[in-house]
């Protein structure tokens, strides 16, 4: 069996070339992608009855897929959103195969033709002000992990930056004196994000002295923070606060709920929307729409404005009003 038809080869390419150097997408992009196909390959393996190395293109047959994805589904307790992700990824794979091999387009057109599930849209969590407020107020600030939580939790808030996005803020990305922050976010792609008084002179405390090149937030040793670190941060914090609020039992509050937030609380203070998808570097003003559905209590307030008047008279009952012949000579 020739190179050309081993699965191995192109599965390398297809993550070196096409995933890294050709379209440079995102690292957790890279590694959904990554994932993916470490799930799908035992899974073939097991199934046809071969070693990893030896399997074939053709070996990943369009009803194994959908086989795969089924079993991801009850198996592993996947959503249709993961199952999904999967199933993306698997066609990206497929479809870089079939540029590149015409021996391998019928292949690549019928995995490509597996359909995604569809799902409903989830809704979006986001905390109410005085919910927010209580989280920023939960690290205790007279230690020193208590300081960075509360400049990192009003750095996310203030921000609605991702979790990836704050891991990987370096301390020659803030401008102190114009108390704005450079953001990388998706793809490279970067912006400017005003910061607060209050967020300067927390972050300020917390980077005095230290060099440029190091991160803005470090963990107990001294080292970057994970985004995964920042994950746990958060919901330690917001568990503090179930019997304050109650409500927060039926949302998962994490450094996206932040974000959500971030959203929110702009739009209810009356920024534009283009405004805030700049803000939270959105690609697309599709993706920041979502804010503006989600909003009940500006649904609500724009509800009571186009209300009727309220001091109108009811009319009266016909019981109420004068007789026909005393109405006549009245007149």
């Amino acid at each position: 069996m020739s190179d050309h038809t081993l699965l191995g080869p192109w599965v390398r390419r297809f993550l070196l070339e096409h995933v890294v150097a050709e379209r440079n997408l995102a690292r957790n992009t890279q590694y959904s992608y990554r994932d993916a196909l470490s799930l799908l390959i035992p899974f073939i393996a097991k199934t046809r009855k071969t070693s990893v190395d030896r399997l074939a293109v053709i070996d990943v047959s369009a009803d194994l897929v959908v086989r795969f994805l089924a079993e991801i589904e009850a198996a592993r307790h996947c959503t249709i959103a993961t199952r999904n992700q999967r199933l993306a990824a698997i066609r990206a794979l497929a479809g870089f195969v079939g540029e590149h091999s015409p021996q391998h387009i019928e292949w690549s057109g019928q995995i490509r033709s597996i359909p995604f599930k569809k799902t409903g849209r989830a809704v979006v969590p986001f905390l109410d002000k005085p919910e927010m407020d209580a989280l920023l107020a939960a690290p205790n600030q007279r230690t020193e992990q208590g300081r960075r939580d509360h400049a990192l939790l009003l750095f996310l808030y203030n921000s609605g930056a991702r979790a990836t996005e704050a891991a990987q803020l370096m301390i020659s990305d803030l401008d102190i004196r114009a108390a704005c922050v450079r953001i990388s976010g998706k793809g490279g792609k970067q912006r400017l994000c005003p910061l607060w008084p209050a967020t300067v002179a927390e972050i300020a405390k917390l980077i005095g002295g230290r060099s440029t090149t190091e991160p803005v937030f470090q963990n107990r040793l001294g080292q970057p923070i994970t985004r995964f670190g920042i994950h746990t941060m958060v919901e330690r914090h917001a568990a503090k606060l179930l019997t304050r609020f109650p409500a927060l039992a039926t949302k998962r509050v994490s450094p996206h709920t932040i974000r959500h937030t971030t959203a929110t609380h702009l739009l209810r203070a009356g920024v534009d929307i283009n405004t805030i998808r700049g803000w939270l570097g959105h690609v697309s003003l599709d993706t920041t729409n979502i804010y503006a559905e989600i909003d009940f209590e500006m649904k609500a307030k724009a509800l009571a404005k186009c209300a009727p008047a309220s001091d109108a008279k009811p009319p009266k009952r016909w019981r109420d009003q004068p007789g026909l012949m005393d109405f006549l000579r009245a007149l």
